[in-house]
Protein backbone atom coordinates (compact mmCIF):
# COMPACT_ATOMS: atom_id res chain seq x y z
CA UNK A 1 0.00 0.00 0.00
CA UNK A 2 1.51 3.45 -1.08
CA UNK A 3 2.18 6.39 1.01
CA UNK A 4 -0.82 8.51 -0.62
CA UNK A 5 -3.57 5.36 0.14
CA UNK A 6 -2.30 4.64 3.47
CA UNK A 7 -2.88 8.68 4.35
CA UNK A 8 -6.31 8.74 2.78
CA UNK A 9 -7.51 5.80 5.01
CA UNK A 10 -6.27 7.19 7.94
CA UNK A 11 -8.46 10.50 7.25
CA UNK A 12 -11.10 8.72 7.04
CA UNK A 13 -10.94 6.93 9.99
CA UNK A 14 -10.30 10.25 11.72
CA UNK A 15 -13.39 11.39 10.30
CA UNK A 16 -15.59 8.52 10.91
CA UNK A 17 -14.46 8.81 14.95
CA UNK A 18 -14.76 12.79 14.92
CA UNK A 19 -18.85 12.40 13.75
CA UNK A 20 -17.87 13.61 10.30
CA UNK A 21 -21.11 11.55 8.71
CA UNK A 22 -23.71 13.18 10.49
CA UNK A 23 -22.22 16.52 9.72
CA UNK A 24 -21.71 15.56 5.76
CA UNK A 25 -25.61 15.53 5.72
CA UNK A 26 -25.16 19.41 5.89
CA UNK A 27 -23.76 19.68 2.13
CA UNK A 28 -25.56 21.71 -0.19
CA UNK A 29 -26.02 20.65 -4.00
CA UNK A 30 -27.21 22.68 -6.96
CA UNK A 31 -27.45 22.31 -10.34
CA UNK A 32 -26.89 24.41 -13.66
CA UNK A 33 -28.65 22.82 -16.87
CA UNK A 34 -27.79 24.17 -19.88
CA UNK A 35 -30.48 23.06 -23.19
CA UNK A 36 -30.50 24.47 -26.82
CA UNK A 37 -34.46 25.25 -27.73
CA UNK A 38 -35.28 23.80 -31.39
CA UNK A 39 -37.75 24.25 -33.31
CA UNK A 40 -39.63 20.93 -33.79
CA UNK A 41 -38.01 19.96 -36.73
CA UNK A 42 -34.80 20.24 -34.73
CA UNK A 43 -33.21 23.23 -35.75
CA UNK A 44 -32.06 25.86 -33.37
CA UNK A 45 -35.09 27.58 -32.53
CA UNK A 46 -34.47 31.41 -33.68
CA UNK A 47 -37.48 32.83 -31.37
CA UNK A 48 -36.48 35.12 -28.32
CA UNK A 49 -36.34 33.92 -25.53
CA UNK A 50 -40.08 33.77 -23.90
CA UNK A 51 -41.19 36.67 -21.85
CA UNK A 52 -43.80 34.50 -19.94
CA UNK A 53 -40.71 32.54 -18.23
CA UNK A 54 -39.41 36.29 -16.71
CA UNK A 55 -36.22 37.90 -17.35
CA UNK A 56 -32.65 35.90 -18.31
CA UNK A 57 -31.43 39.30 -16.68
CA UNK A 58 -32.57 38.71 -12.93
CA UNK A 59 -34.40 35.60 -13.16
CA UNK A 60 -32.87 33.39 -9.93
CA UNK A 61 -33.67 29.85 -11.73
CA UNK A 62 -34.74 30.32 -15.49
CA UNK A 63 -31.93 32.51 -17.72
CA UNK A 64 -30.18 31.57 -20.73
CA UNK A 65 -26.30 31.31 -21.34
CA UNK A 66 -24.32 32.06 -24.84
CA UNK A 67 -27.52 32.30 -27.34
CA UNK A 68 -30.74 33.38 -27.05
CA UNK A 69 -31.85 30.18 -27.54
CA UNK A 70 -29.65 28.04 -25.16
CA UNK A 71 -31.46 28.38 -21.75
CA UNK A 72 -29.83 27.63 -18.86
CA UNK A 73 -32.10 26.17 -15.62
CA UNK A 74 -30.94 26.34 -12.12
CA UNK A 75 -31.54 25.01 -9.15
CA UNK A 76 -31.66 26.34 -5.67
CA UNK A 77 -29.12 24.47 -3.20
CA UNK A 78 -30.18 21.32 -1.21
CA UNK A 79 -29.13 18.84 0.92
CA UNK A 80 -31.46 16.59 -0.30
CA UNK A 81 -31.17 14.84 -4.37
CA UNK A 82 -34.50 14.48 -4.05
CA UNK A 83 -35.28 17.97 -3.74
CA UNK A 84 -33.06 19.32 -6.33
CA UNK A 85 -33.55 17.04 -8.78
CA UNK A 86 -37.37 17.77 -8.34
CA UNK A 87 -37.06 21.17 -8.40
CA UNK A 88 -35.08 20.42 -11.88
CA UNK A 89 -38.29 18.40 -13.23
CA UNK A 90 -40.66 21.17 -12.32
CA UNK A 91 -38.75 23.90 -14.44
CA UNK A 92 -38.54 21.84 -17.69
CA UNK A 93 -42.42 21.17 -16.92
CA UNK A 94 -43.05 25.08 -16.69
CA UNK A 95 -40.74 26.11 -19.25
CA UNK A 96 -42.47 23.85 -21.88
CA UNK A 97 -45.63 25.72 -20.73
CA UNK A 98 -44.13 28.37 -22.59
CA UNK A 99 -42.56 26.94 -25.69
CA UNK A 100 -45.44 26.12 -27.68
CA UNK A 101 -44.38 23.33 -30.05
CA UNK A 102 -40.63 23.91 -29.48
CA UNK A 103 -38.24 21.36 -28.31
CA UNK A 104 -35.35 21.92 -25.37
CA UNK A 105 -32.55 19.67 -27.03
CA UNK A 106 -31.67 16.68 -24.75
CA UNK A 107 -28.03 16.24 -25.54
CA UNK A 108 -24.68 18.32 -25.07
CA UNK A 109 -24.32 18.37 -28.72
CA UNK A 110 -26.38 20.88 -30.72
CA UNK A 111 -29.06 20.02 -33.05
CA UNK A 112 -29.17 21.29 -36.42
CA UNK A 113 -26.79 24.34 -36.91
CA UNK A 114 -27.18 26.66 -40.12
CA UNK A 115 -23.84 28.44 -39.68
CA UNK A 116 -22.04 29.83 -36.89
CA UNK A 117 -23.60 33.79 -37.71
CA UNK A 118 -27.56 32.47 -37.54
CA UNK A 119 -27.13 31.74 -33.84
CA UNK A 120 -28.52 34.70 -32.26
CA UNK A 121 -26.83 36.04 -29.74
CA UNK A 122 -28.31 36.09 -25.64
CA UNK A 123 -30.16 39.45 -25.03
CA UNK A 124 -30.66 40.97 -21.89
CA UNK A 125 -31.90 44.19 -22.02
CA UNK A 126 -30.82 47.79 -22.55
CA UNK A 127 -29.26 48.72 -19.27
CA UNK A 128 -25.37 48.69 -19.28
CA UNK A 129 -25.25 45.12 -17.29
CA UNK A 130 -27.06 43.77 -19.90
CA UNK A 131 -25.61 45.79 -22.89
CA UNK A 132 -21.76 43.97 -21.22
CA UNK A 133 -23.42 40.49 -21.70
CA UNK A 134 -24.37 40.50 -24.48
CA UNK A 135 -21.13 42.07 -25.64
CA UNK A 136 -19.55 39.22 -24.15
CA UNK A 137 -20.79 36.45 -25.96
CA UNK A 138 -20.36 38.44 -29.01
CA UNK A 139 -16.70 38.40 -27.54
CA UNK A 140 -16.87 34.72 -27.72
CA UNK A 141 -18.22 34.70 -30.47
CA UNK A 142 -15.51 36.15 -32.49
CA UNK A 143 -12.37 34.74 -30.60
CA UNK A 144 -13.44 30.97 -30.72
CA UNK A 145 -16.76 31.20 -33.22
CA UNK A 146 -20.34 30.67 -32.51
CA UNK A 147 -21.04 27.34 -32.44
CA UNK A 148 -18.60 26.03 -30.10
CA UNK A 149 -20.97 27.80 -27.31
CA UNK A 150 -23.61 26.45 -28.17
CA UNK A 151 -22.41 23.37 -26.55
CA UNK A 152 -25.10 22.48 -23.75
CA UNK A 153 -23.55 20.88 -20.55
CA UNK A 154 -24.29 20.31 -16.86
CA UNK A 155 -22.94 21.87 -13.94
CA UNK A 156 -22.77 20.42 -10.61
CA UNK A 157 -22.39 22.50 -7.75
CA UNK A 158 -21.01 21.39 -4.50
CA UNK A 159 -20.60 22.75 -0.97
CA UNK A 160 -19.67 21.52 2.16
CA UNK A 161 -21.21 21.78 5.31
CA UNK A 162 -19.50 24.68 8.11
CA UNK A 163 -19.32 22.05 10.73
CA UNK A 164 -17.92 19.09 9.01
CA UNK A 165 -15.29 21.58 7.73
CA UNK A 166 -14.66 22.39 11.04
CA UNK A 167 -14.02 19.01 11.99
CA UNK A 168 -11.89 18.41 9.09
CA UNK A 169 -10.15 21.66 10.32
CA UNK A 170 -9.48 19.80 13.52
CA UNK A 171 -8.55 16.09 12.79
CA UNK A 172 -6.00 18.41 10.36
CA UNK A 173 -4.35 19.73 12.94
CA UNK A 174 -4.41 23.36 12.34
CA UNK A 175 -5.03 26.16 13.62
CA UNK A 176 -5.72 29.88 12.59
CA UNK A 177 -7.96 31.45 10.15
CA UNK A 178 -11.05 29.24 9.26
CA UNK A 179 -11.66 31.16 5.86
CA UNK A 180 -8.04 30.24 4.83
CA UNK A 181 -8.19 26.78 5.51
CA UNK A 182 -11.13 26.40 3.75
CA UNK A 183 -10.07 27.74 0.65
CA UNK A 184 -6.75 25.78 0.84
CA UNK A 185 -8.03 22.50 1.48
CA UNK A 186 -10.91 22.98 -1.48
CA UNK A 187 -7.90 24.45 -3.81
CA UNK A 188 -6.34 20.73 -3.16
CA UNK A 189 -9.69 19.31 -3.96
CA UNK A 190 -9.89 21.18 -7.09
CA UNK A 191 -6.27 20.02 -7.92
CA UNK A 192 -7.16 16.58 -7.30
CA UNK A 193 -10.13 16.96 -9.55
CA UNK A 194 -8.47 17.67 -12.49
CA UNK A 195 -5.65 14.75 -11.70
CA UNK A 196 -8.49 12.37 -11.75
CA UNK A 197 -11.20 14.02 -13.71
CA UNK A 198 -11.47 12.16 -16.76
CA UNK A 199 -13.49 9.60 -14.76
CA UNK A 200 -16.29 12.06 -15.75
CA UNK A 201 -16.57 11.73 -18.93
CA UNK A 202 -15.46 7.77 -19.03
CA UNK A 203 -18.13 7.12 -16.36
CA UNK A 204 -20.79 9.98 -17.56
CA UNK A 205 -19.73 10.74 -21.19
CA UNK A 206 -22.92 10.82 -23.59
CA UNK A 207 -21.65 12.30 -26.71
CA UNK A 208 -19.81 10.28 -28.65
CA UNK A 209 -21.25 11.73 -32.30
CA UNK A 210 -22.41 14.65 -33.29
CA UNK A 211 -24.45 16.28 -36.09
CA UNK A 212 -22.27 16.92 -39.35
CA UNK A 213 -23.62 20.50 -39.03
CA UNK A 214 -21.78 21.06 -36.27
CA UNK A 215 -18.52 21.19 -37.86
CA UNK A 216 -19.69 23.23 -41.05
CA UNK A 217 -16.39 22.10 -43.41
CA UNK A 218 -14.03 22.43 -40.83
CA UNK A 219 -11.09 19.59 -41.35
CA UNK A 220 -11.08 17.47 -38.49
CA UNK A 221 -10.16 13.55 -37.90
CA UNK A 222 -14.08 12.20 -37.00
CA UNK A 223 -15.08 9.17 -38.71
CA UNK A 224 -18.28 8.94 -40.92
CA UNK A 225 -21.11 7.45 -38.94
CA UNK A 226 -23.41 8.49 -42.02
CA UNK A 227 -23.99 11.02 -44.04
CA UNK A 228 -25.49 13.23 -41.39
CA UNK A 229 -23.27 12.40 -38.48
CA UNK A 230 -19.30 11.99 -37.41
CA UNK A 231 -18.19 10.39 -34.88
CA UNK A 232 -15.38 8.18 -32.93
CA UNK A 233 -15.69 4.86 -32.52
CA UNK A 234 -14.72 4.66 -28.72
CA UNK A 235 -15.66 8.08 -27.96
CA UNK A 236 -16.91 9.21 -24.53
CA UNK A 237 -17.64 13.06 -24.75
CA UNK A 238 -16.88 14.78 -27.68
CA UNK A 239 -18.08 17.95 -25.50
CA UNK A 240 -14.70 17.30 -23.44
CA UNK A 241 -12.20 16.65 -26.12
CA UNK A 242 -10.54 19.24 -28.64
CA UNK A 243 -13.83 19.96 -30.76
CA UNK A 244 -15.23 21.61 -27.70
CA UNK A 245 -14.49 25.02 -26.40
CA UNK A 246 -10.64 25.29 -25.65
CA UNK A 247 -9.09 28.62 -24.77
CA UNK A 248 -6.78 28.34 -27.98
CA UNK A 249 -3.45 27.10 -25.82
CA UNK A 250 -2.26 25.51 -29.04
CA UNK A 251 -2.61 29.03 -30.85
CA UNK A 252 -0.52 30.87 -28.08
CA UNK A 253 -3.28 32.97 -27.11
CA UNK A 254 -4.75 31.53 -24.26
CA UNK A 255 -3.16 30.89 -20.47
CA UNK A 256 -3.25 27.95 -18.28
CA UNK A 257 -4.34 29.27 -14.65
CA UNK A 258 -2.23 28.44 -11.41
CA UNK A 259 -3.75 26.09 -9.02
CA UNK A 260 -1.43 25.95 -6.14
CA UNK A 261 -3.39 28.28 -3.69
CA UNK A 262 -6.34 30.32 -4.20
CA UNK A 263 -4.02 33.90 -4.46
CA UNK A 264 -2.17 32.26 -7.41
CA UNK A 265 -5.37 30.90 -9.27
CA UNK A 266 -6.74 34.94 -8.43
CA UNK A 267 -3.85 36.62 -9.68
CA UNK A 268 -2.99 34.28 -12.83
CA UNK A 269 -6.96 35.16 -13.74
CA UNK A 270 -6.14 38.84 -13.27
CA UNK A 271 -3.00 38.62 -15.05
CA UNK A 272 -4.89 37.45 -18.23
CA UNK A 273 -7.83 39.80 -17.69
CA UNK A 274 -5.23 42.83 -17.79
CA UNK A 275 -2.58 41.50 -20.69
CA UNK A 276 -3.25 42.43 -24.12
CA UNK A 277 -3.64 39.78 -26.76
CA UNK A 278 -2.21 40.52 -30.33
CA UNK A 279 -4.51 38.01 -32.20
CA UNK A 280 -7.19 39.39 -30.48
CA UNK A 281 -6.30 43.37 -30.32
CA UNK A 282 -6.50 42.18 -34.46
CA UNK A 283 -10.53 41.98 -33.98
CA UNK A 284 -10.77 45.56 -32.53
CA UNK A 285 -12.70 46.34 -29.41
CA UNK A 286 -15.15 49.28 -30.06
CA UNK A 287 -15.39 48.99 -34.01
CA UNK A 288 -17.40 52.20 -35.55
CA UNK A 289 -20.35 52.57 -32.59
CA UNK A 290 -20.43 48.47 -31.79
CA UNK A 291 -18.67 46.71 -29.10
CA UNK A 292 -16.92 43.02 -30.58
CA UNK A 293 -15.80 42.13 -27.11
CA UNK A 294 -15.36 43.36 -23.61
CA UNK A 295 -11.15 44.12 -24.13
CA UNK A 296 -8.62 42.57 -26.08
CA UNK A 297 -6.80 40.83 -23.70
CA UNK A 298 -5.78 37.28 -23.27
CA UNK A 299 -9.29 36.81 -21.00
CA UNK A 300 -12.30 39.07 -21.39
CA UNK A 301 -13.59 38.43 -17.68
CA UNK A 302 -12.51 35.49 -15.28
CA UNK A 303 -15.68 33.03 -16.92
CA UNK A 304 -14.20 32.67 -20.58
CA UNK A 305 -11.43 30.99 -18.80
CA UNK A 306 -12.61 27.30 -19.93
CA UNK A 307 -11.88 24.70 -16.82
CA UNK A 308 -13.37 21.66 -15.70
CA UNK A 309 -13.48 22.89 -12.29
CA UNK A 310 -13.92 26.45 -10.82
CA UNK A 311 -13.94 27.46 -7.01
CA UNK A 312 -16.38 29.83 -6.92
CA UNK A 313 -18.12 32.54 -4.08
CA UNK A 314 -21.28 34.38 -4.66
CA UNK A 315 -21.03 38.22 -5.81
CA UNK A 316 -22.18 41.22 -5.33
CA UNK A 317 -24.04 42.72 -7.97
CA UNK A 318 -21.35 43.99 -10.56
CA UNK A 319 -18.47 42.46 -8.22
CA UNK A 320 -16.12 40.57 -10.43
CA UNK A 321 -15.56 37.41 -9.15
CA UNK A 322 -11.88 37.67 -8.39
CA UNK A 323 -12.18 40.07 -6.16
CA UNK A 324 -14.90 38.20 -4.44
CA UNK A 325 -12.85 34.96 -3.92
CA UNK A 326 -10.23 36.74 -2.42
CA UNK A 327 -12.23 38.49 -0.25
CA UNK A 328 -14.75 36.21 0.86
CA UNK A 329 -12.74 32.76 0.11
CA UNK A 330 -14.04 29.44 -1.90
CA UNK A 331 -18.02 28.77 -0.93
CA UNK A 332 -18.52 26.10 -3.36
CA UNK A 333 -16.58 24.46 -6.15
CA UNK A 334 -18.29 23.69 -9.69
CA UNK A 335 -17.52 20.68 -11.82
CA UNK A 336 -18.21 21.60 -15.15
CA UNK A 337 -17.46 18.22 -16.92
CA UNK A 338 -20.17 16.27 -16.75
CA UNK A 339 -22.50 15.83 -20.33
CA UNK A 340 -26.21 15.74 -20.21
CA UNK A 341 -27.68 12.57 -19.78
CA UNK A 342 -29.58 11.91 -22.85
CA UNK A 343 -31.44 8.95 -21.78
CA UNK A 344 -32.54 10.83 -18.62
CA UNK A 345 -35.79 13.54 -19.42
CA UNK A 346 -33.90 15.88 -16.73
CA UNK A 347 -30.46 14.82 -17.99
CA UNK A 348 -28.75 13.58 -14.80
CA UNK A 349 -29.80 10.39 -12.23
CA UNK A 350 -30.07 10.19 -8.65
CA UNK A 351 -26.84 7.74 -9.05
CA UNK A 352 -24.62 10.01 -10.95
CA UNK A 353 -25.36 12.87 -8.21
CA UNK A 354 -24.60 10.44 -5.21
CA UNK A 355 -21.04 9.50 -7.27
CA UNK A 356 -20.38 13.40 -7.56
CA UNK A 357 -20.50 13.68 -4.35
CA UNK A 358 -18.71 10.92 -3.51
CA UNK A 359 -15.82 12.15 -6.02
CA UNK A 360 -16.12 15.09 -3.88
CA UNK A 361 -15.30 14.42 -0.96
CA UNK A 362 -12.43 11.97 -2.01
CA UNK A 363 -10.93 14.71 -3.98
CA UNK A 364 -10.53 16.57 -0.70
CA UNK A 365 -9.70 13.84 1.52
CA UNK A 366 -7.00 12.69 -0.52
CA UNK A 367 -3.03 14.39 -0.35
CA UNK A 368 -3.07 17.08 -2.95
CA UNK A 369 0.75 18.41 -3.86
CA UNK A 370 1.25 20.92 -6.38
CA UNK A 371 0.87 20.89 -10.22
CA UNK A 372 3.77 21.09 -11.93
CA UNK A 373 4.07 22.02 -16.34
CA UNK A 374 5.09 18.09 -17.22
CA UNK A 375 1.55 16.90 -14.83
CA UNK A 376 -0.51 19.31 -16.52
CA UNK A 377 0.80 17.89 -19.72
CA UNK A 378 -0.68 14.45 -18.53
CA UNK A 379 -4.03 15.98 -17.00
CA UNK A 380 -4.63 17.77 -20.35
CA UNK A 381 -3.77 14.79 -22.18
CA UNK A 382 -5.80 12.40 -20.36
CA UNK A 383 -8.42 14.18 -20.61
CA UNK A 384 -8.63 13.97 -24.24
CA UNK A 385 -7.55 10.61 -24.77
CA UNK A 386 -10.13 9.47 -22.59
CA UNK A 387 -13.02 12.09 -24.59
CA UNK A 388 -12.00 11.11 -27.75
CA UNK A 389 -10.70 6.84 -26.99
CA UNK A 390 -11.94 6.32 -23.64
CA UNK A 391 -13.69 2.77 -23.81
CA UNK A 392 -10.83 1.61 -26.27
CA UNK A 393 -9.38 -1.77 -25.28
CA UNK A 394 -5.83 -1.22 -23.76
CA UNK A 395 -6.25 2.62 -23.68
CA UNK A 396 -3.95 3.80 -21.21
CA UNK A 397 -3.41 7.05 -19.11
CA UNK A 398 -0.03 8.89 -17.83
CA UNK A 399 0.21 9.22 -14.42
CA UNK A 400 3.09 10.46 -12.68
CA UNK A 401 5.15 9.78 -15.69
CA UNK A 402 4.15 6.02 -16.03
CA UNK A 403 1.30 4.65 -18.29
CA UNK A 404 -1.39 3.23 -16.03
CA UNK A 405 -4.03 1.00 -18.11
CA UNK A 406 -7.14 3.34 -17.78
CA UNK A 407 -9.30 0.63 -16.67
CA UNK A 408 -6.43 -0.34 -14.31
CA UNK A 409 -6.63 3.41 -12.72
CA UNK A 410 -10.36 3.75 -12.53
CA UNK A 411 -10.74 0.59 -10.78
CA UNK A 412 -8.18 1.84 -8.08
CA UNK A 413 -10.43 5.13 -8.17
CA UNK A 414 -13.37 3.20 -7.16
CA UNK A 415 -12.20 0.89 -4.59
CA UNK A 416 -10.81 4.10 -2.66
CA UNK A 417 -13.84 5.68 -3.02
CA UNK A 418 -15.88 3.10 -1.26
CA UNK A 419 -14.38 4.12 2.13
CA UNK A 420 -15.25 7.73 1.40
CA UNK A 421 -19.16 6.63 0.06
CA UNK A 422 -19.20 4.87 3.77
CA UNK A 423 -18.04 8.08 5.90
CA UNK A 424 -21.05 9.75 3.52
CA UNK A 425 -23.59 7.29 4.66
CA UNK A 426 -22.66 6.48 7.77
CA UNK A 427 -22.73 3.05 7.22
CA UNK A 428 -21.41 0.55 4.63
CA UNK A 429 -24.59 -0.51 2.54
CA UNK A 430 -25.89 3.03 1.89
CA UNK A 431 -27.33 4.82 -1.30
CA UNK A 432 -23.15 6.39 -2.03
CA UNK A 433 -21.82 3.31 -1.29
CA UNK A 434 -24.34 1.21 -3.68
CA UNK A 435 -24.04 3.99 -6.42
CA UNK A 436 -20.05 3.85 -6.46
CA UNK A 437 -20.17 0.06 -6.34
CA UNK A 438 -22.72 0.11 -9.76
CA UNK A 439 -19.66 2.47 -11.50
CA UNK A 440 -18.04 -0.68 -12.03
CA UNK A 441 -19.84 -2.54 -14.37
CA UNK A 442 -18.89 0.23 -16.26
CA UNK A 443 -15.18 -0.51 -15.86
CA UNK A 444 -15.22 -3.69 -16.61
CA UNK A 445 -17.53 -3.39 -19.22
CA UNK A 446 -17.32 -0.42 -21.70
CA UNK A 447 -20.06 -1.73 -23.49
CA UNK A 448 -22.27 -0.81 -20.41
CA UNK A 449 -21.26 3.13 -20.09
CA UNK A 450 -23.71 5.87 -21.90
CA UNK A 451 -21.72 6.64 -24.60
CA UNK A 452 -21.78 2.77 -25.77
CA UNK A 453 -25.29 2.66 -24.92
CA UNK A 454 -25.79 5.96 -27.42
CA UNK A 455 -23.96 4.42 -30.53
CA UNK A 456 -25.36 1.32 -29.59
CA UNK A 457 -29.03 2.63 -30.27
CA UNK A 458 -27.82 4.62 -33.17
CA UNK A 459 -26.70 1.41 -34.77
CA UNK A 460 -30.16 -0.85 -33.88
CA UNK A 461 -32.63 1.97 -35.36
CA UNK A 462 -29.95 2.54 -38.14
CA UNK A 463 -30.40 6.27 -37.05
CA UNK A 464 -27.74 8.92 -37.36
CA UNK A 465 -27.33 10.98 -33.79
CA UNK A 466 -29.80 13.72 -34.98
CA UNK A 467 -32.46 11.69 -35.58
CA UNK A 468 -31.70 10.04 -32.35
CA UNK A 469 -31.36 13.12 -29.98
CA UNK A 470 -34.52 13.81 -32.12
CA UNK A 471 -36.77 11.24 -30.83
CA UNK A 472 -35.66 11.03 -27.13
CA UNK A 473 -36.05 14.95 -27.35
CA UNK A 474 -39.23 14.59 -28.18
CA UNK A 475 -40.09 11.60 -25.64
CA UNK A 476 -38.76 13.72 -23.22
CA UNK A 477 -41.14 16.49 -24.17
CA UNK A 478 -44.26 14.31 -23.24
CA UNK A 479 -42.82 12.95 -20.10
CA UNK A 480 -42.32 16.95 -19.15
CA UNK A 481 -45.99 17.81 -20.28
CA UNK A 482 -47.68 14.94 -18.54
CA UNK A 483 -45.91 16.04 -15.06
CA UNK A 484 -48.03 17.85 -12.81
CA UNK A 485 -46.77 20.80 -11.46
CA UNK A 486 -46.96 21.48 -7.68
CA UNK A 487 -49.65 24.67 -7.33
CA UNK A 488 -47.04 26.27 -5.14
CA UNK A 489 -44.03 25.86 -7.23
CA UNK A 490 -46.04 27.01 -10.02
CA UNK A 491 -47.04 30.11 -8.38
CA UNK A 492 -43.70 30.68 -6.99
CA UNK A 493 -42.26 30.52 -10.88
CA UNK A 494 -45.15 32.59 -11.89
CA UNK A 495 -44.12 35.15 -9.38
CA UNK A 496 -40.24 35.30 -9.77
CA UNK A 497 -40.97 35.49 -13.99
CA UNK A 498 -43.28 39.37 -12.58
CA UNK A 499 -40.61 39.89 -10.39
CA UNK A 500 -37.25 39.19 -12.40
CA UNK A 501 -39.00 41.37 -15.36
CA UNK A 502 -39.88 44.44 -12.68
CA UNK A 503 -36.13 43.74 -11.60
CA UNK A 504 -34.90 44.35 -14.78
CA UNK A 505 -37.03 47.54 -15.71
CA UNK A 506 -35.44 48.92 -12.07
CA UNK A 507 -32.50 48.35 -13.27
CA UNK A 508 -32.78 49.89 -16.61
CA UNK A 509 -34.31 53.24 -15.18
CA UNK A 510 -31.56 54.22 -12.76
CA UNK A 511 -29.02 53.55 -15.93
CA UNK A 512 -27.68 57.26 -16.28
CA UNK A 513 -24.14 56.52 -17.62
CA UNK A 514 -23.02 55.32 -20.97
CA UNK A 515 -21.95 52.33 -21.61
CA UNK A 516 -17.95 53.63 -22.44
CA UNK A 517 -17.95 54.66 -18.82
CA UNK A 518 -19.83 51.89 -17.38
CA UNK A 519 -16.87 49.68 -18.73
CA UNK A 520 -14.39 51.40 -17.74
CA UNK A 521 -15.42 51.92 -14.21
CA UNK A 522 -15.76 48.11 -14.31
CA UNK A 523 -13.04 47.34 -14.98
CA UNK A 524 -10.90 49.52 -12.76
CA UNK A 525 -12.56 49.72 -9.82
CA UNK A 526 -11.41 47.11 -6.91
CA UNK A 527 -8.66 45.04 -8.21
CA UNK A 528 -8.32 41.71 -7.11
CA UNK A 529 -4.84 42.30 -6.05
CA UNK A 530 -5.36 44.27 -3.81
CA UNK A 531 -5.16 42.99 -0.38
CA UNK A 532 -8.09 40.61 0.99
CA UNK A 533 -10.47 41.94 2.84
CA UNK A 534 -12.00 39.85 6.00
CA UNK A 535 -15.11 38.60 4.41
CA UNK A 536 -18.30 36.37 5.62
CA UNK A 537 -17.73 32.53 5.98
CA UNK A 538 -17.77 30.51 3.51
CA UNK A 539 -21.21 29.18 3.04
CA UNK A 540 -23.39 26.87 1.25
CA UNK A 541 -26.02 29.29 -0.44
CA UNK A 542 -25.39 29.08 -4.52
CA UNK A 543 -25.61 32.52 -6.54
CA UNK A 544 -28.87 33.18 -8.37
CA UNK A 545 -28.64 34.40 -11.72
CA UNK A 546 -29.18 38.47 -10.72
CA UNK A 547 -25.89 38.18 -8.54
CA UNK A 548 -24.01 36.42 -10.67
CA UNK A 549 -24.50 39.03 -13.41
CA UNK A 550 -21.11 40.20 -13.12
CA UNK A 551 -19.58 37.17 -14.03
CA UNK A 552 -21.62 36.54 -17.16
Amino acid sequence: MNQSRKDLETRIERLRSGGASERLRGNRIGLEKEGLRASAAGHLALSPHPRALGSALTHPYITTDFSEALLELITPPASSVEEVLGFLTDLHAYVYHSLGDELIWATSMPCVLEGGAGIPLAQYGTSNAATMKTVYRRGLGNRYGRTMQVIAGLHFNFSFAEDFLDVYKAIQGVEGDVVAFRSEVQMGMVRNLQRVGWIVPYLFGASPAVCASFVQGRETDLQIFDRHTLYYPYATSLRMGDIGYQNQQEQGTGMKASYDSLDSYVRSLTWAIETPCPQYEKIGVKVGDRYEQLNANVLQIENEYYSTVRPKQITEWMERPTLALRRRGIRYVELRSPDINIFEPVGITTEQIRVLETLMLYCLVLDSPRIGARERREIDENQVLTAHRGRESGLALSRQRTAVPLRVWASEILDDMVAVAELLDGASDGVHVRSVARQREKVEDPDATPSARILEAMRDRQEGFFAFARRLTESHRETFRHHRLDPEREALLERLARESIAQQQAIEAVDDRGFDEFLADYFSRDRATDSPESGGMPGSRMPTAAETAAGL
